[in-house]
């Protein structure tokens, strides 16, 4: 595979505003705006360059790039505390039992409140590939290079982890969710109400969005249907969270009601099972197809190639090595190619 995962850099910003603007709506953490990207590549730097100290709400900009002519076809993101800087809302669906005696009756009424559960926790975003290369499992290697990441820099991330998954989008670029709850409060569309969010954050949110819950059965059908349910294209996304040990906790996002998946983060599959250690050979044939990533903060790389794990260390195949730029007694994570 020619294709690697790196830390992104100012001349990122042209790739990933086209990329954004191939995203269909309903992705925040992507937004088709070149000063709202600017801003993310910013923050991405400044956590890149802060080698210690506690956990902080800062943000990771990953991309994934052609190798053999640098270009880049694909991006992820992390952060490392949301909440902190704006109010982290989700939706929390939940059921409220009532009995009358004199009806002999028991009502079970279905809710959504709105809550600040999740706040504290790290969050895994972001994550496009480019239409033109949807295949060779190109997606799964940006998905779970962010765990790599994660594993060579624990100290910066939450014990919880999460990922919002976009909900549906109907083919005119609205939301049925939006348009049957939020939509009613605010007077806006809900493109214009993402944009907004992706650019100003959360916090007009709390200044307008009803605190007490919401009965679903006042909801249309549409909205009430779409509750928890990812957008068709991010169904394989969810099966991926879900192998990686992610569960929906009946959260979901405020905006278009996409499931919200959460994990305790040293039990995701790919951080809980990784191994770290120094490479202690480089040969032709490497072993095992592998993910491998090697280097910190803005050195971070991340490749599938072949590796195998020994008692002392790791042997990588001469092509990963020279993928990852890295030599004999470097240090590398290794996590299984499935």
């Amino acid at each position: 595979m020619t294709f690697r995962i790196r830390a992104a850099t100012d001349d990122d910003l042209k790739p990933l505003y086209e990329m954004a603007k191939l995203t269909g709506g309903g992705f925040t953490n992507l937004p088709p705006d070149r000063p709202a990207l600017r801003t993310k590549l910013e923050r991405s730097h400044a956590a890149l360059a802060r080698t210690a100290g506690p956990i902080d709400d800062e943000l990771f900009v990953l991309v994934l790039e052609n190798i053999e002519n640098g270009e880049v076809r694909g991006t992820c993101q992390l952060f490392t505390q949301v909440g902190q800087r704006h109010p982290f809302y989700s939706y929390r669906r939940g059921t409220l039992t009532q009995h009358s005696r004199e009806l002999q009756r028991t009502f079970r009424a279905e809710m959504l409140t709105l809550t600040t559960d999740l706040e504290g926790s790290s969050e895994v975003g972001g994550l496009f590939l480019h239409p033109g290369e949807r295949a060779g499992g190109l997606g799964l290697l940006l998905a779970r290079s962010r765990y790599l990441f994660i594993r060579l820099h624990r100290a910066r991330f939450a014990d919880r982890i999460l990922a919002e998954l976009r909900g549906i989008i109907d083919e005119g670029g609205g939301s049925p969710f939006w348009d049957g709850l939020a939509g009613r409060f605010f007077g806006m569309t809900f493109q214009a109400a993402d944009e907004f969010n992706a650019i100003n954050g959360h916090q007009f949110v709390a200044d307008l969005m009803p605190k007490h819950p919401i009965y679903t059965a006042m909801l249309t059908e549409g909205a009430r249907a779409a509750i928890g349910l990812p957008h068709p294209s991010g169904r394989a996304a969810m099966r991926m969270l879900e192998h990686e040990g992610f569960r929906y906790e009946q959260y979901c996002d405020i905006f278009d009601g996409g499931p919200t998946m959460t994990a305790p983060t040293d039990q995701v599959r790919t951080i809980r099972d990784a191994i770290v250690a120094p490479v202690t050979a480089i040969a032709d044939d490497g072993g095992e197809e592998a993910l491998v990533a090697a280097g910190r903060l803005a050195d971070f790389r991340c490749v599938f190639g072949h590796a195998t794990a020994g008692a002392g260390g790791i042997t990588l195949s001469a092509a990963t090595a020279r993928d990852l730029g890295v030599a004999v007694g470097d240090e590398v994570a290794l996590a299984g190619r499935g």
